[in-house]
């Protein structure tokens, strides 16, 4: 009441008792304890949850106002500068970051990949588009964070030899592509470690989780971003269990790509 600068008699007549009422529940010699409609009113009143009135919750807000405050649904745009993901990692910097991408990261992309891949897209803009990007992602590589990226196996095969989603992705491209993952590894492992999962074995959709701050879901036009750390625990268990049966290993990962290059 004092926090909200409510009155005794302006509980009281919000609520609908009598002032005596209100003030019988506040003495603290009081034995009266009110009906479950008094203390759910009184609640609505306050904006306070009913769990923490009884003294069986820490949190006052309302279950309404934790679940909003614990997951945001926001728009996922096709687009290299993607504000939502930048604000995140900014939050998160100098906390490990685990990402399962829906493709191959735009942070460890060529520009001609870039190119291939935006220009459809964003037409004439392209250009200035992956300069503001690449801007972004050397912050985000100066953010002192760690990286853990999965990937399925079929991913980097099917861009080395371009097919699938990199089907028509042209051979000087896709060269260059193969020796920046080589120079990456080379430049920052371990800050920067990439595993390949068998897809046939596990599964999962695309999530980044941004230290014990956010874990988001991915589901195409749209991010779930949980912050209440049960869930962010499981979306990182989930990546654990990943990196723990990788088929190839951040260490490995050269080495495969060696191996898929010269089949």
């Amino acid at each position: 009441m004092r926090e909200r600068g409510e009155t005794q008699s302006g509980l009281a007549r919000a609520v609908k008792v009598d002032r005596s009422t209100v003030s019988q529940l506040l003495h603290k010699d009081t034995a009266r304890l009110p009906n479950a409609q008094v203390v759910a009113e009184c609640a609505t009143a306050l904006g306070v949850s009913v769990d923490w009135l009884l003294g069986l919750s820490d949190k006052p807000e309302s279950a309404a106002d934790l679940l909003e405050a614990s997951m945001q649904v926001s728009e996922a745009p096709r687009a290299l500068i993607d504000e939502q993901i930048f604000a995140w990692h900014t939050e998160a910097a100098g906390y490990k970051i685990r990402h399962v991408p829906a493709a191959l990261p735009d942070m460890l992309k060529t520009k001609a990949m870039l190119r291939w891949e935006y220009e459809p897209h964003l037409g004439r803009t392209i250009d200035q588009a992956i300069g503001a990007s690449q801007d972004r992602l050397n912050w985000i590589g100066n953010s002192l964070s760690d990286y853990e990226i999965a990937m399925p196996l079929f991913e980097m095969e099917a861009m080395v030899t371009s097919t699938g989603y990199y089907r028509g992705l042209p051979e000087d491209v896709r060269e260059e592509q193969i020796a920046h993952l080589f120079a990456l590894h080379e430049q920052l492992y371990p800050t920067l470690r990439i595993f390949l999962f068998d897809a046939r074995e596990l599964f999962s959709c695309p999530i980044t989780v941004f230290g014990p701050l956010v874990g988001v879901i991915y589901v195409g036009q749209t991010y779930m971003a949980f912050r209440d750390r049960a869930r962010v625990k499981v979306l990182s268990e989930q990546f654990d269990g990943l990196v723990r049966e990788a088929y190839v290993s951040a260490r490995d990962f050269p080495t495969h790509l060696q191996a898929l290059s010269a089949s």
